[in-house]
């Protein structure tokens, strides 16, 4: 019986759905990529999946009126609340 060709997904092993970039469905496929790229264990792979993350989720923010930096503030602030038990 002859070999089923192996379907080729690029740096990936399954089927990503490709997202709007600015738009949710960007994070969501940037976070599919990177959850795939830490299975197969491939660092450099989950440095520019990370990478793709910031920027898919800097385009959502910016979109909504939102800088980084408006967020990383907001995450200093989570974490000091988290670490003084109370939010």
């Amino acid at each position: 019986m002859p070999k089923k060709p192996k379907p080729k997904f690029g740096y990936h092993t399954r089927q990503i759905t490709k997202g709007r970039l600015g738009e949710l469905s960007k994070i969501r496929e940037e976070l599919e990529e990177l959850e795939d790229a830490e299975a197969q264990g491939v660092k450099i792979l989950i440095h520019c999946e990370l990478a793709d993350l910031y920027g898919a989720v800097r385009q959502y923010a910016k979109r909504h009126g939102l800088r980084m930096r408006d967020l990383r503030e907001m995450e200093r602030l989570t974490s000091s609340a988290f670490r003084q038990g109370f939010r």
